[in-house]
């Protein structure tokens, strides 16, 4: 299955796409069969969402013929639109993108021995759609990255690699705009990945029953149809596994955290000269089974 946060008649509601049928059940329709309040907003749905609620769902939705609302009468929205903590990113996390990108702060080594981890502010994460602001007071080096999101199911500590799995709700795509300069003058990453707007994050979440694992998914990134990015999260130098477990050593993970893996060779940066974002780019982010999350570049 597939959960959107979506805008329709001016509110914003949760529902599951149906990507056949073009359409969007909402969660209110969903849980007039289902004993209990309907969650509020996605964070919350996924809160209180385990297996055998996920199985209920789909029994309802193949059992009744539910109205929906068509996807040409919807906005998409950020599937988690305000998360609860930063997003959790990994740094250099492809072997081909920490060749490319050596003299960037965050490691003075070709290829990390242990995961790079900071976070950026997402409040709100844009979506499917939206527009990515220049911030031109600020930089003129906006870049792009394309990267497998895993939203997390339930809270962890100390997790073990061969369980990771279980605490996964799902997976979605975030584009990882970086505004460069700032990352040079402040020696850091957050300040300059954590501008307004510069977390697109969508079109929805594909639930993890709908991924085998371990995830092995084709990645790409286009800027006005000219591909950019273009591999397979198999490529991972650190697995999802491993991050998982990692990151819960001595730290509880969180359901509805966003967790962000890491982004391919291919980034703006790495071409010279330079392919940093002009006004009215166009960037496409495609990850396999999971869709094409398109956002504009201010003009």
């Amino acid at each position: 299955m597939y959960f959107a946060t979506y805008e329709y008649d001016k509110v914003q509601e949760i529902g599951v796409i149906l990507r056949k049928e073009n359409k969007v059940i909402s969660m209110k329709e969903i849980f007039e069969f289902i004993d209990g309040d309907c969650p509020g907003n996605m964070t919350q749905f996924i809160e209180t969402s385990n297996d055998n609620r996920i199985k209920e769902i789909e029994k309802i939705l193949r059992d009744n013929d539910l109205k929906g609302i068509s996807k040409g009468d919807i906005k998409l929205c950020a599937p988690i639109p305000y998360p609860k903590r930063n997003i959790i990113c990994l740094g250099k996390n492809y072997l081909d993108h920490a060749k490319e990108t050596q003299g960037l702060p965050g490691g003075t080594e070709e290829i990390p021995k242990f995961p790079i981890y900071f976070s950026k502010m997402a409040s709100p994460a844009i979506g499917d759609g939206d527009i990515i602001l220049k911030h031109s007071e600020v930089t003129e080096m906006v870049d792009y990255e394309v990267e497998l999101a895993i939203i997390i199911g339930k809270d962890g500590i100390n997790v073990k690699e061969e369980e990771a799995e279980d605490y996964i709700f799902g997976y979605t795509i975030v584009n990882d705009i970086s505004a460069r300069n700032i990352q040079r003058k402040h020696g850091q990453w957050f300040r300059g990945k954590s501008l307004e707007t510069y977390c697109p994050m969508g079109p929805y979440i594909a639930h993890k029953s709908m991924i085998p694992f371990p995830i092995e998914l084709d990645i790409r990134c286009k800027v006005n149809d000219e591909v950019r990015q273009d591999s397979n999260t198999k490529q991972l130098i650190f697995d999802i596994p491993y991050i998982i477990s990692d990151l819960s050593k001595g730290m509880k993970l969180k359901a509805g955290d966003v967790i962000i893996t890491g982004t391919p060779a291919g980034v703006g940066l790495g071409f010279k000269p330079f392919k940093f974002l002009r006004p009215g780019d166009v960037v496409e982010c495609y990850i396999e089974k999971i869709g094409t999350l398109t956002n504009k570049f201010e003009e």
